[in-house]
């Protein structure tokens, strides 16, 4: 089948099924669950306004338990049995395997330091952005070209930063950018930078950076405007200074945003696997968590030991998740 007329139809099958959903099973409920006669009448439309919203409800908490508390359930399940058994109950076995691996350490490490680096520089950047880009003639323009890798899937921007770290030989023209100004600036011979330890962690964040700025800058932004003018011009009068009115003016009053969009990067970073599967595959001590979980359970076939990795790192992520959560409800009273 043609895929544009694929696509065609899984839209018209799925806005129908939704449509035809909603209108028979409300048909259902009113006319012979809780049919609106009788001496029960009253009774009946008030258990049918009842269940109602559990109508509309329904799709959304089905296709939660199908592909969120379902897959969490399994892999804590699988997390604690070997396929070499046949599928056998080995408790925690998995686990201690785990951590007497030294590449799950390694990969530990490098998703701490990655939490370290990735969410304040991309936040930083981001604030920095959205401060100066408000300020300029071409602002606009400028936001466009900072926000525009966030159109980049990661992997795409894996090769594309593989190619800016790209090694060619000595007597050969260089195509990777970053070879280029190294040689340029008197380096003696081209450099293996992802072959590098801790420097090719650094240079994988980058990109990372690259693409998360953008984010930061959009929302940031928003709520730089969203700042009454009358707070930045009693600080005017008062003699404050461009900096003393960002940072004791400005950034107090949107500290609450700064945190949103600094443990949304958070949450990335802890998941971040396309850039590393892409750019070294975790070799040459890049290794990351998400990335360990893939090579376990595809390339040595061991679901025991990479789902043990994947409730791991569910646990770093749940604490910021629950933060998230009760922040956004206490804005919300």
């Amino acid at each position: 089948m043609h895929p544009a007329l694929q696509g065609l139809l899984t839209i018209v099958i799925g806005v129908g099924g939704c449509v035809g959903y909603f209108y028979f099973s409300n048909v259902l409920l009113d006319r012979v669950i809780f049919p609106a006669r009788g001496r029960d009448m009253g009774r009946n439309i008030n258990r049918a306004n009842m269940v109602r919203p559990w109508l509309f409800l329904f799709p959304a908490i089905f296709a939660l338990g199908l592909y969120l508390a379902y897959p969490v359930a399994e892999t804590l399940r699988l997390s604690l049995t070997d396929r070499a058994a046949g599928g056998a109950f080995v408790g925690l076995a998995n686990y201690q395997q785990m951590m007497a691996e030294p590449k799950f350490w390694e990969a530990l490490r490098n998703n701490f330091m990655w939490l370290l680096i990735v969410p304040a520089a991309a936040t930083g950047f981001g604030l920095l952005a959205a401060q100066l880009t408000d300020r300029i003639r071409w602002g606009n323009l400028a936001k466009s070209l900072i926000f525009m890798p966030m159109a980049i899937s990661f992997v795409g921007a894996g090769v594309i930063w593989k190619l800016v770290y790209e090694q060619r030989p000595v007597d050969v023209e260089q195509i990777g950018v970053l070879n280029a100004i190294y040689l340029a600036l008197g380096g003696a011979e081209p450099q293996t930078w992802m072959t590098i330890p801790l420097w090719n962690s650094i240079f994988l964040m980058v990109v990372l950076v690259w693409i998360q700025t953008g984010f930061a800058m959009v929302i940031l932004s928003a709520a730089l405007r969203g700042i009454p003018e009358e707070t930045v011009e009693a600080a005017i009068i008062d003699g404050a200074g461009p900096f003393q009115i960002f940072f004791k003016i400005k950034v107090p009053q949107i500290m609450g945003t700064i945190m949103v969009v600094w443990t949304t990067i958070t949450l990335v970073v802890l998941k971040v696997f396309d850039i590393v599967f892409a750019m070294t595959n975790g070799q040459w001590e890049t290794q990351v968590l998400a990335n360990y979980m893939f090579d376990k359970l595809f390339s040595a076939n061991d679901w025991g030991v990479g789902s043990a990795s994947a409730m791991i790192i569910m646990l770093l992520v749940t604490p910021i998740l629950a933060w998230n959560v009760y922040n956004a409800r206490k804005e919300m009273r």
